[in-house]
């Protein structure tokens, strides 16, 4: 395709632009390592336990969350066919369906639940600064609360020293990040049998969580209530990667073949996410030996450790969560925000921009507790991106047949502008009319779970469907997006003629 950026300034840029044969690097075993340097984070690990404080037993939890992350594996592999075929990233692919303008919708949405995910991620980390200068101080650093903030100024002092270490692969850019994660994956995956041969020794077995009954059964405290806890538990499970889910072909347009980047991610997603869950619990478990009561948070778990211990620990930590960062949460919106003004904002300009919003989110309140966390946080942005995902999956394998014409995704004027009368020149009514039908099911929910003093009369149905957040907006979105688009795609299954 032409990439003369005076036709296409508006659209296009060199980060932007499909990647040559050159950039192609990505073979299997770097997805692979890319999910398992993923999947290895405080919040994966942190997931079993809202799953066994909301009754569930150990097995439970752990089937839960391989089930989710098996689901959320497909569309994963779908979307992500798009950035193989085509090297084009998540943003440039929302402009088939959305238009080349409207894709900026889409594209805002993704980014800003990224930039949440990222200051999360900042505040783990800068967590583990504090932890370990409490520890080598010999006495937990820092003071009364900052007005406001609500965490105090060392926490505060710590969270941005985490910040701008991340800074330095913002700068360097993907190629940088690839090698992290490909290098620091084999170094987690011995860190977690390091870390279950330690708690096996210590504790002289792996403890009573593992045979404790789940709290649904007959006499337990919450007899008959598996299902209602279930479902909801899945969703924010699904909800936890359904960001990855769409801006996947951030990544996999530089993978060497279809199969490097289904086998990578088959066996770096699911499986992995399931031994973790498994290892949370087992370790956790040993801890109520240990402590005298169950801890699920690692890094309140290293600082009780003693010598070297607690240091390697704390480090390995530290470098997980930058790994994790990096790829989960700053490559998609760093994308996300060059497509919305590409003539202006460069992939490394996005980074910075990614990391300003994060700031200013205060993510510290968002894990103030499990309830907002789950249902507010993982539940809530679930009902945005499900419906997103319907669109692209149905647009890109129904009404394209998997046949996309790259040069109209940089050009105004060619078949993705949409200039049909029905809506503003680059937009597709259609995307927006099935995006805004997948969401507004789901906001009657998601008020009383956010706001459930100002919205206590929400009718069950509505709590209900809420559950099923992420299920219900992708089946409401495929099913209208592809009714209103049935016939009217025809030029784009045939898409020959070049705008060059």
């Amino acid at each position: 395709m032409s990439t003369d950026p005076a036709m296409n300034q508006d659209l296009w840029n060199e980060d932007l632009a499909p990647t040559s044969a050159a950039q192609r690097t990505w073979r299997w075993y770097h997805f692979a390592a890319l999910w398992v340097g993923m999947v290895m984070c405080i919040p994966a690990y942190t997931l079993s336990a809202s799953l066994i404080e909301a009754g569930m037993s150990a097995y439970q939890a752990v089937f839960t969350v391989f089930l989710a992350n098996a689901i959320v594996l497909l569309p994963m592999l779908l979307i992500g066919h798009a950035g193989t075929k085509y090297g084009i990233p998540y943003a440039v692919l929302a402009r088939a369906a959305f238009g080349t303008r409207g894709a900026r919708l889409p594209a805002l949405m993704r980014a800003i639940v990224a930039c949440g995910w990222y200051g999360i991620q900042t505040w783990f980390g800068g967590s583990m600064i504090y932890t370990l200068l409490g520890v080598l101080a010999g006495h937990e650093i820092g003071g009364a609360r900052l007005a406001g903030l609500g965490i105090n100024g060392a926490q505060l002092l710590c969270f941005l020293a985490f910040w701008a270490i991340q800074f330095y692969f913002i700068v360097h850019g993907m190629d940088a990040i690839r090698k992290l994660e490909t290098y620091t994956a084999p170094l987690k995956i011995a860190i977690c049998f390091v870390l279950l041969g330690w708690v096996y020794q210590k504790a002289g077995g792996f403890g009573p969580l593992l045979d404790a009954p789940s709290q649904f059964v007959e006499g337990g405290k919450k007899a008959g209530q598996f299902w209602p806890t279930f479902w909801p538990s899945l969703t924010a499970m699904v909800g936890f990667w359904a960001t990855l889910a769409l801006n996947i072909p951030d990544f996999t347009r530089f993978a060497r073949t279809q199969r490097d980047q289904i086998l990578g991610q088959s066996v770096g997603l699911p499986v992995p996410m399931g031994l973790l869950a498994a290892l949370a619990v087992i370790v956790t478990s040993a801890t109520v030996v240990l402590y005298g009561k169950a801890l699920w948070d690692p890094v309140d778990l290293a600082s009780r450790m003693t010598g070297a211990a607690v240091l390697i620990a704390l480090i390995v930590l530290l470098v997980d969560t930058v790994s994790v960062n990096l790829a989960a949460n700053l490559v998609g919106p760093a994308y996300d925000f060059s497509a919305l003004a590409p003539r202006h904002i460069s992939y490394r300009t996005g980074g910075y921009i990614t990391a300003g919003i994060a700031l200013a989110m205060m993510p510290w309140k968002i894990l103030e507790s499990t309830q907002g966390y789950i249902f507010t946080w993982l539940i809530g942005y679930s009902a945005l991106l499900g419906p997103i995902a319907g669109v692209l999956i149905i647009d890109y394998y129904l009404i394209r047949r998997t046949e996309l014409a790259v040069d109209h995704l940089y050009n105004d004027d060619g078949i993705y502008g949409y200039q049909n009368g029905f809506a503003p020149s680059g937009w597709n009514l259609a995307a927006i009319v099935a995006f805004v039908a997948g969401v507004l099911p789901n906001i009657p929910g998601f008020m009383n779970a956010a706001f459930p003093e100002s919205f206590p009369d929400v009718g069950a149905a509505f709590k209900t469907l809420y559950t099923y957040a992420w299920f219900v907006g992708i089946a409401i979105s495929a099913v209208v997006y592809g009714l209103m688009m049935k016939g009217r795609a025809a030029p784009a299954l045939h898409p020959a003629r070049s705008l060059d």
